[in-house]
């Protein structure tokens, strides 16, 4: 595969798992060719137009030739500075001549690195389409998303983005980021099977998830499934998996999602503020894990990889496991 058909690939992965289904996406896609329409000549120069077809502003291809055939890729959750510095170094001979089974054509990093980082907030509206689905009113949804995206910008600015894209660029080591098509992978996955298997209790579904391998070996590893809030003996109700969007939304949704019916949410992590509003609305949580789940969403994007024989070096935090 080239690089741009694995980008592709990742893309299309995302959409078809996207909570929002197709026709949000298109909706959000017609919505960004409206808004590049109306920009005057100048403001298109600033404009990011594959904004127009790719639905996901916080995953993107930061450099490399995207005709390059990949037979190698060095992927993470979090591949930074360190991790292209290490590979470099361990694919490189005393006489300084390349150990080719150790270079990678290609790094994927999870995490937002880049120009993908500094938009992270743009994604976060998908989140009001997530809400609205689980029964909260679109208007209060949108209200409280609003202010929480708000913060999330803010909070963005000052970051130095470009601190990975220039190391993967100085190691000429092609590299992209694959964050909310990944998320939305692990969010299906999960769901499906909390609606397939139907737990009733808080305990059960956490003795579920950790059969799960990403969860077990996070368990083994002090980091596996706990409970937030609520008790092992409670009865789960409706369950939600909460973990695509960008990042955590506001403390503030909480008392709308129990009003609409929710028992439990499954998430990736969650700020104190918003566990305790979620235990004083009654509302049972379960943290899966941050890593492991972000592990989880590569994972079942990198099979699809692995199924055509491209080599898999995970780094990073990645817990690497192959489904048939």
């Amino acid at each position: 595969m080239t690089i741009k058909q694995i980008y592709n690939l990742a893309i299309e992965l995302g959409i078809n798992a996207d909570p929002r289904g197709k026709r949000g996406v298109e909706r959000w896609l017609l919505n960004q060719k409206k808004k590049y329409q109306k920009l005057n000549r100048d403001d298109r120069e600033f404009f990011d137009r594959e904004n127009m077809t790719n639905p996901y502003a916080d995953s993107r291809l930061h450099f490399g030739d995207p005709s390059l055939q990949v037979k190698t890729i060095l992927t993470g959750i979090d591949t930074e500075e360190a991790e292209i510095a290490l590979i470099s170094a361990l694919s490189t001979k005393c006489e300084g001549q390349r150990t080719k089974n150790l270079e990678p054509d290609l790094i994927i990093t999870h995490h937002p690195i880049g120009k993908a980082y500094a938009a992270l907030d743009e994604v976060m509206a998908m989140q009001a389409d997530m809400m609205a689905a689980y029964g909260v009113p679109i208007n209060i949804a949108e209200g409280v998303m609003t202010k929480r995206i708000e913060q999330v910008g803010h909070s963005l600015s000052p970051i130095n983005h470009m601190r990975t894209v220039d190391a993967a660029k100085l190691a000429n080591l092609p590299i992209m980021n694959i964050h909310t098509p990944a998320d939305n992978l692990v969010s299906q996955f999960l769901q499906k099977l909390m609606d397939r298997k139907k737990p009733e209790t808080v305990g059960e579904t956490v003795e579920l998830l950790r059969k799960i391998p990403e969860y077990k070996i996070a368990t083994l590893n002090n980091a596996g499934p706990q409970i937030f809030a609520g008790s092992p003996e409670n009865r789960t109700g409706k369950i939600i998996v909460n973990m695509t969007g960008g990042t955590s939304g506001g403390k503030e949704i909480y008392p709308e999602l129990a009003k609409a019916g929710v028992g439990t949410i499954i998430d990736m992590h969650m700020k104190e503020e918003s566990r305790e509003e979620a235990s004083k609305n009654h509302l049972n949580v379960i943290i899966a894990g941050h890593i492991s789940s972000d592990s989880l969403g590569m994972n079942l994007f990198l099979d699809k990889l692995a199924a055509r024989n491209i080599k898999i070096i995970p780094c990073g935090g990645l817990t690497r496991v192959r489904r048939k």
